[in-house]
């Protein structure tokens, strides 16, 4: 049910360096909501057309969806943790990155043909 989704602009790392990535961040983001990893599902989109601040450099958009609830606290944590993964595996800066953080109800979130 958790959901970690980048676009990003920069173009794509190697094979294993994305999934490396994609690893890592399903780890975190299952860490982070004390959830099991066997639910998380990671999405990288690489060279996506995209602005931020009227600026073609790099940029990246992050989606981060769970069934129940955030806290202010997880998603500040969360927020500094992929922040940093991010930069770290894409080189895109810090203040390039906006990170949505969505709650899903059970009802609006399928698998295995239904809902939680």
């Amino acid at each position: 049910m958790p959901l970690i989704k980048v676009q990003t602009s920069v173009a794509a790392p190697a094979k294993d360096a994305a999934e490396a990535l994609l690893k890592q961040l399903s780890a975190s983001l299952a860490k982070h909501l004390g959830k099991p990893e066997s639910y998380v599902m990671t999405a990288l989109e690489p060279e996506t057309a995209m602005t931020f601040a009227g600026s073609t450099d790099p940029v990246c958009y992050v989606e981060i969806k769970s069934v129940g609830s955030m806290s202010a606290d997880q998603t500040k944590a969360m927020s500094a943790d992929f922040c940093e993964q991010i930069h770290g595996a894409l080189d895109v800066a810090s203040d390039r990155i906006y990170i949505e953080f969505a709650d899903a109800k059970g009802y609006l979130w399928g698998w295995n043909g239904r809902t939680f």
